[in-house]
């Protein structure tokens, strides 16, 4: 049996990818690492609201940031493995304690 503390750990990465635009960033950083005027820019958005976001994901366990010079690069953090099915272009996002899956075209 999992202990608490595990699926405390789980609900709260599961409560920050409850917000679209949440998502939207997390399906950029699948596609590499980026800072925070990239993602802005990749997604159409205010830097400032990616870098809320950002910061969400960072805490929640997702996302991971590494200054590089005056920038900060973000990348999806190794316990968030994120797998396309290509013969349905579904995701799933696995954490090791749940995963969640994504039908980003549908």
């Amino acid at each position: 049996m999992k202990q608490k503390s595990e699926f405390q750990e789980c609900a709260e990465r599961l409560k920050a990818l409850a917000d679209p635009d949440r998502l939207r960033i997390l399906l950029q950083l699948y596609e590499g690492p980026a800072s925070v005027s990239e993602l802005a820019a990749q997604l159409g958005d205010d830097i400032a609201k990616v870098s809320h976001h950002l910061g969400i994901l960072r805490r929640a366990g997702i996302a991971q940031a590494q200054k590089q010079g005056r920038f900060v690069i973000y990348r999806l953090h190794p316990e968030a493995t994120l797998v396309r099915d290509d013969a349905t272009n579904d995701l799933r996002i696995d954490f090791g304690c749940c995963s969640l899956d994504l039908h980003p075209d549908k």
